[in-house]
């Protein structure tokens, strides 16, 4: 046992348990966020709370041009400062983790998600509930690291340690990119280590995400007289290919080191589909939704321009299209891919710390998934993921994170900040 787990292991135990009893569903998350709050203020941390400006969203780029479209009222976001030394005369250092989650479907749970449970023991231990890779237990670590660093240091320390617990980040990032846009501190940050599940290894670039609705439409005809009717069903499988094919063309084209391991770099996934109104009628009508992968280096707006592109190839080939040109427009949030070097101070922090507690896994690596590293990243403060538990628990049934893990982040982050703040 580790002397982070000695030390704070019992208190990091029940501040995750009482964390995830909260349902932080979208738009749930205020109780969870006074929970945080009202413990970091009893912890010692100087608080801060801060609500997004739906406006000021609104006119960036990756989220709705409507204000009213973007959900921010009762979602606060908190978060909780520790000076050592002189602040002023070091360094400031982020520790992020988001409180919300994604839904459940509670027939796919062996347990209630919402009560956490215990299996195994001693370093087989694991934590099962909705929230508990993604990413809970990682908020939880970031807590009391922060408190273990500033009990543990000497005086020759000097600098900030924030840890956030911000709100909306399975839903575009809207706590995180608040905090980007409008600094709710009285100091500049100069880094960030989100604690996101990455299998306790440093993630320095993120995969972005272009969402695009498709809609189409034919001509609808009883069935009994289809080929009076036009059915859209054969145009979206038509369209479905052709982005598929284009899907493994940017695979082979867009190339970057830290993805070359995985087997579809920049995934493009139908995620909804709808069409049709009545079973005996020619589908007249088709809505989808889709989810297009934006590599490190790459913008949305260059990726959406190369899907809209081959849509256009196709619509041009036929009549039926060209007389009733299908929609693609956006909808709900765009992820901006992000990337940082792996030279950068704070990926220098984390991978020493890891070295200091036997990982020896410590190459950069790549996700592709977004997360808010993005936003600080954007704003000219350089992030680094690292976090315990699997992204493949992450959305998933029965969702579980081994505690031993949970223990090795909080010893790690702690040991990242104080290589930072030197």
């Amino acid at each position: 046992m580790n002397e982070f787990a000695r030390e704070r292991g019992d208190d990091l135990r029940e501040f995750a348990e009482e964390l995830l009893r909260f349902d932080t569903t979208q738009r749930n998350e205020a109780p969870a966020q006074a929970y945080v709050r009202e413990r970091l203020d009893e912890l010692g941390f100087e608080t801060y709370e801060w609500t997004a400006d739906a406006e000021e969203l609104a006119a960036h780029s990756s989220f709705p041009d409507d204000p009213d479209a973007i959900s921010v009222a009762d979602r606060p976001s908190v978060g909780g400062v520790l000076e050592m030394g002189d602040p002023d005369a070091g360094h400031t250092l982020v520790l992020n983790g988001h409180v919300d989650v994604v839904p459940v479907a509670r027939e796919s749970w062996s347990s209630d998600p919402f009560d956490p449970t215990w299996r195994g023991d001693g370093d087989e231990e694991t934590l099962t509930a909705r929230g508990a890779a993604d990413m809970k237990c990682g908020l939880a670590a970031c807590v009391f690291a922060a408190k273990h660093l500033e009990a543990s240091t000497d005086e020759s320390l000097d600098g900030r340690i924030v840890v956030e617990s911000v709100v909306g980040e399975e839903a575009g990032g809207i706590g995180a990119a608040s905090a980007a846009l409008s600094n709710p501190y009285p100091f500049d940050r100069d880094a960030a280590i989100i604690a996101e599940p990455t299998d306790l290894r440093p993630v320095t670039a993120s995969e972005g995400s272009l969402m695009k609705r498709l809609r189409l439409t034919g001509r609808s005809a009883h069935a009994a007289t289809r080929w009076r009717g036009v059915d859209v069903l054969p145009y979206f499988e038509e369209i479905r290919r052709a982005f598929a094919a284009l899907e493994t063309e940017r695979g082979e084209r867009v190339t970057h080191p830290l993805y070359e391991d995985f087997p579809v770099p920049w995934p493009v996934v139908v995620g909804r589909v709808e069409a049709g109104s009545w079973a005996s009628s020619v589908p007249a009508e088709l809505t989808a939704e889709l989810r297009i992968g934006v590599a490190p280096g790459e913008t949305v707006a260059e990726v959406e321009e190369t899907f809209d592109q081959r849509l256009a190839e196709l619509v041009a080939e036929d009549e039926w299209l060209t007389d009733h040109p299908p929609e693609f427009e956006r909808f709900s949030v765009q992820f901006e891919a992000s990337e940082i070097d792996a030279d950068e101070p704070v990926v220098g922090a984390v991978q020493r710390a890891m070295a200091a507690n036997g990982l020896d896994d410590a190459d950069s690596r790549g996700a592709t998934y977004g997360a808010d590293a993005r936003w600080y990243n954007e704003a000219g403060i350089p992030t680094v993921m690292f976090g315990p538990g699997s992204i493949e628990q992450a959305h998933f049934p029965d969702e579980t994170i081994p505690w031993a893990e949970v223990l090795t982040a909080g010893e790690v982050l702690s040991d990242a900040a104080a290589e930072f703040l030197r």
